[in-house]
């Protein structure tokens, strides 16, 4: 039984040591792309003739670009080696005319400037053997050292005498690290790199070939296939390779970042923050919403798509499944035409740049597919909290029950595609895919009214664009007119400080005072009260008629 990954968890599989006595049995396509520096590929070639996995299962093809002289292949290389020449200039042709010729249930593509430790192919390979969806990349040291002879390489026992010091893969060993290797990673495609990464062939039936428009960011877009084409990625420390001199990124960054974005951002969803635009359209959506058109009356159908084209994902596209190839106007009677539903229909889509028309149901790049039976309407935000709530779950399909009764349950799925392509790859014979999903991604079942699907009947009207813009004003308006009073509440609130602050310190100003008045007070009150008791002593004393003498205490 094939093993079923959950996600990218592939600490699941635990593969042989190296060296360790397994049987290889897989036959292995090393694919370097090249376009002059013979001198280099020399090395590369030398690495790659002292593998330790089989010669018997190892074959590799070389694939000149267009190089002037010619390339050729040395005297020191694997014994099953060929040159094939591509003169179209750029790398994904040449690795496209290799991936063509190639023979082996594995390909490894390798650059012409990467030299291999004697163990990096039998380090991925020893992946390939546990599932037929692994993508495995090694760990690339960047030398600067001075290049040996073809013959050093190839009678070394350790390449590190003749390379290093030397700097690793910054970025990839970082990404590895913060995703406890990549295991927790959302995008784990962005390790998939040219210069040494191996891809079941199974996987690119799938996924194609790489993409010749791409003049940079190639590994990055295909990776993204492969991921959508149900790949495992694994970043295998024990696989390793020296890499002669600095990558085109460590060159010039920035600049390299700024071409690669450009084209990768309309082909990968899953970079969502470089699709800052709030309303258009990509070569790849985010969402491909699936309606058979076959299976509900125009108005049925025409409801549950413009409610799909008014909700606030705009980044996806409706594809209306249905027999348009078949469709002949009726034009004597067209109110009597059987399919006059299905003639309006493509009539009124044609030339809807977000719907596509087609015959039958294949394979999707976009990450999420959202089927919506016709007549069923999602609510403006309601695909939004879907994606939500797949995203969120890191699920492989949620469920959205819409009605239920004798006849069965009618139901919306927003299925990953990822998952739904590897439940593909490991189903065994009169197994159920959506078990075969929940078992490596999970499932999930929502009440569709919770979630704001309606019958088309029962749906809310849309929201004008443009009355809705109006009312955003409106509310930034009362937001800025509100901040201000909130403004000028703060400012009268710290007068009232400041007063109170005057009226504590005047205060207690007074207390003092009062303290020191009362303490006169009481000083005067004794004086007072001396004066009292002496006078009367006075009169006393007269009274009696002695003289009397007032002392001082």
């Amino acid at each position: 039984m094939t093993p079923r990954i959950r996600g990218n968890d592939y600490t699941a599989l635990q593969p042989p040591a190296l060296g360790s006595s397994w049987t290889p049995r897989l036959r292995v396509s090393v694919v370097i792309p090249a376009y002059a520096d013979q001198v280099k590929l020399d090395l590369t070639l030398a690495g790659l003739a002292r593998q330790t996995y089989p010669a018997g299962l190892l074959e590799v093809i070389v694939v000149d670009n267009g190089s002037e002289p010619p390339l050729r292949l040395p005297e020191i290389r694997p014994r099953d080696t060929r040159l094939l020449v591509c003169a179209a200039p750029g790398r994904a042709r040449a690795r496209n005319t290799g991936l063509a010729a190639a023979t082996g249930d594995v390909i490894h593509w390798m650059d012409s400037d990467v030299v291999p430790e004697p163990e990096e192919v039998e380090a991925h390979m020893r992946w390939h053997h546990l599932a037929p969806y692994l993508s495995v990349t090694s760990y690339l040291r960047f030398t600067t050292a001075p290049l040996p002879r073809p013959a050093d390489v190839a009678g070394t026992d350790d390449l590190a005498k003749l390379f290093e010091p030397a700097e690793p893969h910054a970025w990839i060993e970082d990404l590895v690290q913060r995703s406890d290797g990549l295991v927790r990673s959302p995008r784990p495609f962005s390790i998939h790199i040219g210069g040494a990464s191996s891809v079941s062939a199974r996987l690119f039936e799938r996924a194609g070939p790489m993409d010749p428009e791409m003049i940079l960011g190639q590994d990055t877009e295909m990776g993204y296939r492969l991921a959508q084409a149900g790949a495992v990625f694994i970043p295998d420390p024990q696989a390793r390779a020296y890499h002669l001199g600095p990558s085109m990124r460590m060159r010039d960054s920035a600049s390299i970042s700024r071409v690669s974005h450009a084209l990768v951002t309309d082909r990968v969803p899953g970079y969502r923050w470089l699709r800052t635009h709030p309303s258009r359209q990509w070569k790849v959506p985010q969402v491909e919403v699936l309606v058979d058109a076959a299976a509900g009356s125009y108005d049925d159908v025409r409801a549950t798509v413009d409610g799909v084209l008014a909700g606030t994902v705009t980044d996806l596209a409706v594809v209306l499944t249905g027999p348009w190839d078949e469709l002949a106007p009726e034009q004597r009677a067209p109110l009597k035409d059987p399919r006059l539903d299905l003639v309006l229909l493509r009539a009124h889509y044609t030339h809807e740049g977000r719907v596509r028309l087609v015959t039958a149901e294949s394979d999707t790049q976009s990450p999420y597919r959202l089927r919506v039976p016709p007549g069923w309407v999602p609510e403006e935000d309601g695909i939004g909290r879907l994606l939500d709530v797949l995203r969120g779950r890191e699920r492989g399909l949620v469920s959205v029950l819409l009605t239920e009764d004798a006849e069965g349950v009618t139901a919306a799925r927003l299925e990953r595609t990822e998952a739904f392509s590897r439940a593909a790859l490991v189903v065994e014979e009169g197994e159920d895919l959506d078990d075969a999903v929940d078992e490596m991604f999970g499932t999930y079942w929502v009440d569709g009214e919770t979630f704001g699907f309606h019958a088309a009947a029962e749906a809310p009207a849309y929201v004008n664009r443009r009355t809705a813009y109006r009312k955003q004003v409106q509310a930034q308006a009362e937001v800025e007119r509100l901040t201000k009073e909130v403004e000028r509440l703060r400012g009268q609130v710290t007068r009232w400080r400041d007063e109170a602050a005057q009226w504590r310190k005047s205060a207690v100003e007074f207390r003092r005072e009062i303290g020191t008045l009362r303490r006169q007070v009481s000083a005067l009150r004794g004086q007072v009260s001396a004066l009292h008791r002496a006078r009367g002593l006075r009169g006393i004393a007269r009274g009696l008629g002695r003289p009397f003498t007032f002392k001082k205490t």
